[in-house]
């Protein structure tokens, strides 16, 4: 089962400006062929219909745990998207057209479906699909494919990054390359004790190193890629028998850590009178809280 923890994996930072543009690229980071959905669930069913979970303990307890940090990546990439597309109309009587901005931007779904916020599909405006999802019941071809999927993440995240400057964007990403570094050196790493090959000699992929990156460099600078989290308060502990010795690249030992990151604050997004979102009057919010009030006995 999973337990939720009302944080992100990381504090981002408060936008001066919407970009509903940059919102619609980011869009490929979480429902494209290479996005966080598609990482999330990969993983999600291969652990589920994993065989021999008991004598294969280190591969169940690698994919199981990287399976839960990606649940939080949906939430951080959606999470910058709802940013990105805050402040980018403005409130008005119907008649005076206070949504005309959104005829201009290329993904106007945003603005007609889902009041300013995430969509679960991908720059081009198509849904996620589950025939992204890859479990072929074999644990080398899983891992072959999860090392795969990774880095062609990895690639999507660095065209993204070039794509705009917004300063919520770039966080997001720095972030995200580094994690999705550990992911691709710890599957590279099981591959290597399954198959005596060192998969981790090609790396990286692109060959481009994450120190080129801004924000991805300020987070190797904390140490983020040398650290593979449980997720669990008890579980996934033999992680470590796979996450052991030295990171390929730059040779610093690496790190299991039981539980989870620190993280930071979810964005409270603000009311968005032109999208009727969430649509609770003033008058409304004091029948609520009276109600509130009367089922708690105050």
């Amino acid at each position: 089962m999973f337990k939720r923890i009302n944080k992100l994996q990381i504090e981002l930072p408060v936008p001066d400006h919407p970009d509903p543009n940059a919102a619609a690229a980011v869009q490929e980071l979480l429902g494209g062929r290479f996005g966080e959905m598609s990482t999330l669930n990969n993983y999600l069913f291969q652990s589920f219909n994993f065989r021999q979970k008991k004598k294969l303990k280190p591969f169940y307890d690698l994919i199981a745990s990287i399976t839960a940090e990606e649940v939080g990546h949906v939430e951080l990439v959606s999470n910058t998207i709802n940013l990105l597309l805050t402040g980018s109309t403005v409130p008005g009587d119907p008649d005076s057209t206070p949504l005309r901005n959104a005829v201009d931007k290329r993904n106007t779904y945003h603005f007609i479906a889902n009041a300013q916020t995430a969509l679960p599909g991908d720059s081009m405006g198509k849904a996620w699909s589950g025939d992204y999802v890859f479990n072929s019941g074999n644990l080398l071809l899983d891992l072959l494919h999860n090392f795969f999927l990774e880095c062609g993440a990895r690639t999507h995240k660095m065209r993204v990054y070039e794509m705009t400057d917004h300063p919520v964007v770039r966080e997001m990403i720095g972030y995200l390359l580094v994690r999705g570094g550990v992911h691709i050196t710890a599957y590279a790493k099981a591959i290597d004790i399954v198959t005596g090959v060192d998969v981790t000699k090609m790396l990286p992929i692109p060959n481009l190193d994450n120190r080129k990156f801004e924000t991805a460099r300020k987070f190797e600078e904390q140490g983020v890629h040398l650290r593979l989290y449980t997720f669990s308060d008890q579980d996934y502990k033999d992680i470590a028998m796979i996450w052991k010795g030295k990171h390929p690249l730059d040779g610093k030992p690496l790190e299991v850590i039981e539980g989870t990151p620190e993280g930071g604050p979810i964005p409270d997004l603000e009311e968005v009178p032109e999208e009727f979102a969430p649509g609770i009057s003033k008058e409304d919010f004091m029948e609520i809280a009276k109600r509130l009030q009367q089922s708690a006995g105050l």
